[in-house]
């Protein structure tokens, strides 16, 4: 399971960290997600990260302001979000990935229906 927190209101140019805790599962064998979903939008990828935390891969419109990182030890991904704009506003989503080979790549990463579980969701929105 997967169980995601941190959202919340916040102001533009304003900071949040959400996290995503794993239970009942192998969590330092897993690429881990961030994904993000808008009203009347598809879900969209915002960034990964692979198994030992080396790589890390971000979508443009986030790359340069947000920043995700994971501790094993935890079994917790997360994901720092700075200087932030009305258009992140949307529910966020963890996903874990427990077949990724260590170098999966931007394209492989980036892609939802290479997640095997996620995680509730937790909104993000921002004022103006």
């Amino acid at each position: 399971q997967l169980q995601a927190s941190g959202g919340g209101l916040v102001q533009a140019g304003g900071s949040l960290r959400l996290s995503c805790a794993a239970s009942g599962r192998t969590f330092s064998r897993d690429l881990m997600g961030w994904f993000r979903q808008a009203p009347g939008k598809e879900r969209e990828f915002v960034a990964a990260i692979s198994r030992n935390g080396v790589s890390t891969y971000y979508s443009d419109s986030v790359k340069g302001r947000f920043t995700i990182s994971r501790d094993n030890a935890k079994k917790t991904v997360y994901l720092q979000m700075n200087s932030l704009k009305l258009e992140d506003t949307a529910v966020y989503y963890c996903a874990a990935d427990q077949n990724a080979i260590l170098t999966a790549g931007l394209s492989y990463s980036s892609r939802p229906e290479n997640y095997d579980y996620w995680g509730q969701g937790t909104q993000v929105t921002v004022s103006s």
